[in-house]
């Protein structure tokens, strides 16, 4: 037939006897037919892409599976570059900044899964029978939204002045000291701006939710059961690459002065402490790139061409075939009678509760790998954090790409799919105990692992040598002597001269020297003294493979929890899994992994007024064992929960030939 005088193959006209069996105003057989437009061409407006009658054959293009995918991919590619990569690149920087502490920022980050947390349930429930691509239209403006309001005050708040350099020399050669007196400093509108923030992470958490319910769920919705994993897997991927971009993108501004818009002249370089970078700019571009997809995702129709006959020819594998799940509707009233029916199916619960604990692992790694790394290894933290997102981002990215394309090659059912996630998650387990050959001990680190050359007493960084220098612990640079041991700062290695920006001279606590620093015995270099750990290589390798294995779970996870549940209750599903989620894996993964790594510090900073701050110094074999255990626990929790499920799982009953002919002829009828 003609749509709007363009030939449409894919749509076929009703028969003859679809006609005569058509109701007629008074609903008897054979009545006149009403006016208006017949059955199919109510289903061709449906499935064209555009605007109502507007659609133009160019659309069409896009119009099927793939097309969508390539949009739904650019949408997760812009939002883990926003919520996952620039956020956790700048957090630091926006500390110093607007003059707030780790804990303030904590909660700006903790902000998105909070309004993920209390929106995907209504917006999944909701959004299973609505329009799910202009759901996502929705979420493409309210991430913009959100990375443009987290800009907002680089505006509003002025140009970023910053204060003297802290001199970190012993003050003792000429007569001066630092001032130790307690003072707190004068209140600050800075700080304020806190809300601003707070404010763009609850928009962007809004604006993800759709992402990760609705649009996954469509995508199951519109291509064959054997194909939605590697469709999946894709768009999974795609979304662990806004990371990797946000990441080098963020990084790359940093090195650039932040108010370089203002034409501001200034003395200090990125190396100085006081640097600030140009943190907001990728958030005001990324902002107008994620409006660019409102348009695209407006233009998809409510279903693909096609979809009804994909759904009619899927065999439901539902939990002992959808008993208890009924059609209640997406009325208010019926909210908490679906929550309930799905809460009650066992094998769900058990799938989400294991995906969930594995979650809490991979955040706390994700957050926290690259200090284990600094610490263990002895690098730096910016190259601390590359190798930490060499090792993470592409082996996430491998793991659910080969995942999805094993399930969809072997057309696996819901039961072998769950075989697969146990033995996955197994070889994980099996690879974890990496971080028992990985651990390295601590370099001798002067008034912490060792005293000041048999003077002073340990746990006690001042001694003899530098208790005139009245050195703050607050002020941490530390070098490395000739004497091959650490110090925290050259303040209490007792140098009292610069010889350049990096060599520190005349430092009375060095006395055995073994080597010379620029031809000075008693010298020291800036940076921590070389680590003599060598198994970074074999712990990269196999820390790779641990995170290949245990993301080849997440693609067929969520096939099986979609496959688990009619496909009237597959968004509200996700919803639930993705609730869960957070609750128990991204939100306390992280202050937990926090907390064991904190109880294993054995130096902490102090201000003038005695506060502790960051923890300097850690004893490397108890962070090892630390998290290699909290690792193994979820891990072992998760198989378990994932073999339940195996045994609990009752496929529906098989449905003969003629039925399922019976369901799809119907099906295509209707």
């Amino acid at each position: 037939m003609k749509k709007n005088g363009v030939d449409n193959p894919a749509f076929e006209p009703p028969s003859p006897e679809q006609r005569r069996a058509a109701p007629g105003p008074g609903g008897g057989r054979g009545s006149p037919a009403a006016p208006g437009p017949s059955p199919s061409e109510e289903a061709e407006q449906e499935e064209a892409c555009g605007w109502g009658r507007c659609a133009p054959r160019p659309l069409q293009l896009c119009n099927n599976a793939e097309g969508y995918l390539v949009f739904y991919s650019l949408l997760s590619v812009f939002q883990g570059i926003i919520v996952n990569g620039l956020i956790n690149v700048s957090i630091s920087t926006i500390e110093k900044r607007y003059e707030l502490n780790s804990s303030l920022t904590g909660l700006i980050s903790a902000s998105y899964d909070i309004a993920f947390c209390v929106l995907c349930l209504f917006i999944s429930f909701y959004g299973e029978r609505g329009h799910k691509p202009r759901w996502l239209a929705l979420a493409s403006f309210l991430i913009g939204l959100g990375s443009l309001v987290f800009s907002l005050p680089h505006f509003a708040s002025g140009v970023y002045k910053y204060g003297e350099k802290v001199d970190d020399t012993c003050p003792v050669t000429n007569g001066q000291f630092y001032n130790t007196t307690c003072t707190r400093g004068s209140e600050s509108s800075l700080p304020n701006y806190l809300y601003v923030f707070i404010l763009g992470q609850l928009i962007l958490g809004a604006g993800g939710t759709p992402l990760y319910t609705l649009g996954t769920a469509f995508i199951d919705d519109s291509v064959p059961k054997h194909k939605a994993a590697v469709y999946i897997g894709i768009g999974y991927s795609m979304s662990l690459l806004g990371p990797a971009i946000g990441y080098v993108l963020g990084g790359q501004l940093l090195k650039i002065y932040v108010d370089f818009n203002h034409h501001v002249r200034t003395d200090i370089t990125p190396d100085d402490p006081r640097w600030v970078g140009a943190w907001w700019v990728a958030f005001v571009a990324c902002s107008f790139g994620t409006w660019l997809l409102v348009a695209p995702f407006s233009y998809f129709p409510r279903r693909l061409p096609g979809t009804e006959r994909i759904k009619a020819e899927k065999v439901s594998e539902a939990h002992r075939g959808g008993k208890g799940h009924k059609d209640i509707g997406n009325n208010i009233t019926n909210f908490p009678k679906t929550l309930w029916s799905l809460l009650k199916n066992p094998v769900l619960m058990c799938l989400v509760i294991a995906a969930s604990v594995e979650a809490l692992v991979a955040t706390g790694f994700a957050t926290f790998l690259p200090k284990f790394i600094e610490n263990q290894f002895g690098f730096s933290s910016s190259y601390s954090a590359t190798l930490g997102g060499v090792v993470l981002i592409p082996g996430a990215a491998l793991g659910q790409i080969i995942s999805g394309t094993l399930v969809s090659k072997l057309k696996m059912d819901c039961k072998n799919v769950i075989k697969f996630i146990a033995m996955t998650c197994s070889i994980a387990l099996a690879l974890n105990s990496v971080f028992l050959f990985a651990k390295c001990g601590n370099e001798p680190f002067a008034g912490v692992s060792e005293t000041y050359n048999g003077t002073g007493i340990l746990n006690n960084l001042t001694a003899p040598c530098n208790e005139n220098c009245h050195c703050l612990r607050s002020v941490y640079l530390p070098v490395c002597g000739a004497d091959q041991v650490q110090y925290f700062s050259p303040c209490y290695a007792g140098c009292s001269s610069v010889h350049d920006a990096k060599v520190y001279t005349n430092c009375s606590c060095i006395v055995n020297p073994k080597t010379t620093v620029n031809n000075f015995t008693n010298g020291a270099i800036t940076g921590k003294c070389p680590s003599k750990c060598t198994v970074l290589p074999a712990f990269l390798f196999f820390f790779f493979l641990t995170v290949v294995f245990t993301f080849m779970a997440v693609t067929p996870t969520t096939v099986a929890i979609l496959r688990c549940v009619p496909d009237m209750h597959r968004s509200f599903a996700m919803g639930v899994h993705l609730l869960f989620l957070r609750i128990v894996g991204t939100i306390p993964g992280p202050i937990l992994f926090g907390v064991a790594i904190d109880n294993s510090c054995t130096l902490w900073s102090e201000d003038k007024c005695g506060q502790k701050g960051a923890c300097w110094v850690y004893n490397n074999h108890l962070m090892a064992y630390t998290l290699m255990g909290i690792s193994a626990t979820c891990k072992v929790i998760s198989i378990a929960f994932t073999v339940a499920s195996f045994f609990l799982y009752k496929p529906p009953p098989v449905q003969t030939s003629s039925q399922k002919t019976i369901e799809i002829e119907t099906s295509v009828q209707l």
